[in-house]
């Protein structure tokens, strides 16, 4: 687990980000999350150092565990986006709301809302 959701918005920008191409480059984060380039370059030492993320050549691969993680916290982010525009929030609110909220809440509330959800 990162245990900070800076990291977790790390995995899932290059989650996104290698959707779209395989080869995902540090200036492409930080475009997408509106940081700096040096302030990547920090944080994927970081993720490799957990062993999230492999950098070769200058291109950004998750590593399985990496993916795993990634796709569970873009679960989280698409389900409380999905459950906020069902309750009437706007949809650009409830998208920068779900991305808060997928760091803070426990797996049992997720589970709850998801089960919610579904029925």
């Amino acid at each position: 687990m990162i245990g900070n959701e800076s990291g977790e918005d790390y995995l899932e920008a290059i989650l996104r980000l290698s959707a779209v191409k395989e080869d995902v480059h540090s200036v492409e984060v930080a475009r997408e999350l509106g940081v700096s380039k040096p302030a990547v370059t920090k944080a994927i030492r970081n993720l490799t150092g957990k062993g999230y993320v492999n950098v070769e050549d200058n291109h950004i691969h998750l590593t399985d565990s990496g993916r795993a993680y990634a796709e569970s916290v873009y679960a989280k982010h698409k389900m409380f986006t999905a459950f906020f525009v069902m309750l009437g929030v706007d949809a650009k609110v409830a998208e920068a709301d779900a991305c808060r909220v997928e760091h803070v809440l426990s797996d049992e509330t997720c589970g709850a809302i998801k089960k919610f959800m579904e029925k």
